[in-house]
């Protein structure tokens, strides 16, 4: 997976330090400055590839996450592979089925503090099939931004599933089961 940008490395966490607010903050993602990207292994080697995001609803309650919501749909058929054949695959009818399937959907279920960050778990949909889904999350002010401000943030959100789990089971002789994620998602606070 390729390293975070420098500006994201150098931002301050910000989660250990925020101030207290009465109710959820809705949030715009920006989509051309965010990234879902996945990697796996094809024929032993690793292999990179992204999904770009139809819609978001992101809120924040910085006071209590657990009062947060984020409710994510993701465009698969724009999904990239890596290379082209891996792209071709990766859409075809026994991976993830775009012609039937052409949305992911994340919901979350359970935000809670852990540490610096935060656990979100929720409910993932891939190719009609639902199951349970954790995440660690990293929250970052934007580098430049003032301490305390909020109003625009970059979110990294890692994890792991296995793409069996989802009927997502084509060519299981030369890729591998299992499928990392890192999302790094740039967020704008919405109404303030």
């Amino acid at each position: 997976m390729r390293a975070l940008p420098a500006a994201l490395l150098l931002a301050i966490s910000i989660l250990s330090a925020l101030p207290g607010h009465a109710a959820p903050q809705a949030y715009a993602l920006e989509a051309e400055k965010s990234r879902v990207g996945f990697a796996y292994r094809l024929n032993g080697g690793p292999m990179l590839g992204s999904m770009p995001v139809k819609q978001a609803d992101i809120r924040i309650d910085f006071a209590d996450f657990s009062k947060s919501t984020i409710d994510v749909v993701l465009d698969v058929k724009r999904a990239r592979g890596g290379v082209f054949y891996a792209t071709e695959a990766l859409r075809g009818r026994s991976v993830l089925h775009v012609a039937r399937f052409p949305e992911i959907r994340f919901r979350a279920t359970r935000i809670t503090r852990r540490g610096n960050g935060a656990i979100v778990e929720g409910l993932v949909t891939i190719r009609g099939v639902t199951r349970p889904l954790a995440l660690e999350a990293r929250l970052f002010r934007r580098k430049g931004r003032p301490e305390g401000d909020l109003s625009q943030l970059t979110v990294l959100l890692t994890g792991a599933l296995n793409r069996h789990d989802f009927a997502a089971s084509g060519y299981r002789d030369i890729v591998g089961p299992k499928i990392d994620l890192r999302i790094i998602a740039r967020i704008r606070r919405i109404g303030r």
